[in-house]
């Protein structure tokens, strides 16, 4: 069996982990996986059985390392960033993997690519495949001209594949990236990654309470959305029947969220709790998602169906989240949270006239873990092993 090393590198949210885990898992039936975590690890996580998993010593961001540019490789400012490298040489030599499959970089992650670079020049010297797993979107945190053409180097240096996990009939990579044309290695849409996308839930029972689900990933930012959610519990209270069920996040600040169970203390219809490893279960009872424009919940708010509410997080004009949050509400699938409507009572409002829509269901490409499986192993084979999935997404070159 062929050996496939897959880095991860979260750093704000769990998004990023949880995509790369279903892909790794995924890969399992053609590949022995050894799964790099970059970022930190979390309790409670699911691990897939038969998945390898090196956990890196964690960075700090503007401790352990400075910020170099996109590209820029010069681990002697980072000792930590040294280490990391070494860990990852060291585990290359005694694998000797087939492929390695990096997520983001170098559209993300610039500040480790002083072990990125190291593990790319590995795999280019022992003729391994090298792939790029990227999300739908990306951000431009600097000077555009400058990015893209960086970007472009690296991706035509280094990897033979780039997977772009979306449907372009949603959201295009030119949507964020105008240089698609200039890339020369082999770039491929996958649809979108859903870990558990042939799952039937039951149908939902008159006699459950309905419920409002409420979620902000991994708990760094979304803290407005979550004490306004809260506040506005009370005024639901004797308007509607529903519950509220709110999940922080496991990186919430210790003090944002004994303030939340204080608040639920007094909020008869309120239920906070830190983090589920499966928030799809509560989004399939759920009569409304609110939450942040994240990836992963997305995803969740599609399969499902569920009614929404998502709100952008506020950063650069192009940001990921906020284009997809567009598309979303022109499509008529979520309503936008603005900041300004993070009002208690005017948001109250907002949730019940949201509960009062109908729903508008569009179907795009979700079986973005079994496509993705098929063009790696195509890659490594260098057989086809893709005809089969034409038939589930005929769009897709």
């Amino acid at each position: 069996m062929k050996t496939l090393l897959f880095y991860c590198r979260h750093i704000l949210g769990i998004g990023h982990l949880m995509r790369s885990m279903a892909i790794a898992h995924g890969l399992m039936q053609d590949f022995q996986v050894y799964f790099v975590n970059g970022g930190e690890s979390i309790q409670e996580f699911p691990i897939p059985q038969g998945i390898n998993v090196i956990n890196l010593p964690v960075v700090k961001p503007g401790v352990d390392m400075g910020r170099p540019q996109v590209g820029e490789c010069s681990p002697e400012t980072s000792p930590t960033l040294v280490h990391r490298r070494d860990v990852l040489l060291e585990l290359c030599d005694r694998i000797h993997p087939d492929a390695i499959m990096v997520e983001s970089f170098p559209f993300d992650h610039h500040q480790f690519a002083a072990e990125l670079i190291p593990l790319l020049e590995w795999a280019k010297a022992h003729g391994a495949k090298t792939i790029c797993s990227l999300r739908d979107s990306v951000v431009t945190s600097q000077g555009r001209a400058k990015y893209e053409a960086r970007v472009c180097q690296l991706i035509n240096q280094y990897f033979d594949q780039l997977l772009i996990h979306s449907d372009p009939r949603f959201i295009a990579l030119e949507h964020s990236f105008s240089l698609v044309g200039s890339l020369t290695c082999d770039i491929h849409y996958t649809g979108y990654i859903v870990p558990d996308i042939d799952r039937e839930f039951p149908p939902k029972k008159n006699s459950d309470p309905p419920m409002i689900l409420v979620s902000v990933g991994g708990g760094r930012f979304g803290h407005q959305l979550l004490d306004c959610v809260a506040k506005a519990s009370q005024y639901l209270e004797d308007k509607i029947p529903h519950q509220i069920h709110m999940f922080t996040g496991p990186f919430v600040p210790i003090g944002v969220y004994d303030n939340l169970q204080k608040m639920a203390v007094c909020c008869s219809n309120l239920t906070v709790e830190r983090y589920t490893p499966d928030l799809l279960s509560y989004m399939a009872i759920a009569h409304l998602s609110i939450s942040l424009t994240s990836y992963d919940t997305t995803l969740n708010v599609l399969q499902t169906g569920v009614r929404a509410m998502q709100l952008p997080l506020r950063g650069h004009p192009d940001h990921e989240q906020r284009l997809r949050c567009n598309r979303l509400e022109e499509l008529g699938i979520v309503k936008v949270i603005e900041p300004a409507d993070l009002q208690p009572i005017l948001f109250s409002l907002e949730i019940l006239d949201t509960l009062s829509r109908d729903l508008n269901r569009i179907y795009f490409c979700l079986r973005g873990v079994q496509i993705t499986a098929a063009r790696v192993k195509a890659l490594v084979t260098q057989e086809d092993f893709f005809t089969p999935l034409t038939r589930i997404v005929k769009p897709f070159s």
